[in-house]
């Protein structure tokens, strides 16, 4: 089914309900888009946080400790 005609069927269906229910249709509708959104921006971000070079530095650094620095090791 086509985005298009999944639109019609579902407008077709939200018509038959009583306006109550219709406006609980927009209200999760409204949801998912806030969701999907969200979903975007914080994709934008990671991308963009791993290709901007000001951060390139976190890449690079050496570790300061290794296992071989420990005194006890915690196996919990």
């Amino acid at each position: 089914m086509t985005k298009q005609a999944l639109i019609e069927r579902t407008v077709g269906a939200i018509q038959k309900l009583p306006q109550e229910k219709a406006e609980e249709v927009l209200d999760f509708v409204l949801l998912l888009l806030k969701r999907h959104e969200e979903r975007l921006l914080t994709e934008g971000l990671h991308h963009l946080a791993s290709t901007v070079s000001a951060l390139e530095f976190l890449h690079e650094e050496e570790d300061l400790y290794t296992l071989a620095d420990l005194k006890k090791v915690y196996h919990g």
